[in-house]
This record gives structure tokens, C-alpha cells and sequence, in this order.
């Protein structure tokens, strides 16, 4: 696992939180609850795929086919 993962959910967290107050500070709620909720399947697709590899590592390595 790298450092730069961690980074990158850190960097994806500031942005949506800064976009979601600035759509909800301008009355767009909706707009801004929809840009917290893409962040979040951005961020959850990203976790899915690394433990879809931890998985795959698993299995090669006590070679479970």
C-alpha cells in the first residue's frame, strides 16, 4: 500500500467538503449533497479496488485458485 492512497482520499475529503460548503452557503443543498455523495463513491470505489488486490495477493500467495 502506498502513502500516496492516503493522500489521495485526504485530497478528494478537502475538495468535497470545500465544494459542499460553498453550494450550501449559496442555497444549493442538493447540488451540494450530490457532490458529497459522488466523493464518497469516488473514495469507496477506490478502497473496493484495494482490497480487491489484497484479496488477489492473498490468494496467489497460499495459491487458493
Amino acid at each position: 500500500m502506498d502513502v500516496n492512497i492516503i493522500f489521495k482520499i485526504g485530497a478528494i475529503g478537502i475538495l468535497v467538503a470545500a465544494l459542499y460548503m460553498v453550494l450550501k452557503s449559496t442555497g444549493r443543498e442538493e447540488l451540494a449533497l450530490m457532490a458529497a455523495l459522488g466523493g464518497l463513491v469516488v473514495v469507496l470505489m477506490m478502497v473496493i479496488q484495494m482490497i480487491s488486490e489484497l484479496f488477489e495477493n492473498v490468494r496467489t500467495m497460499f495459491h487458493l485458485y
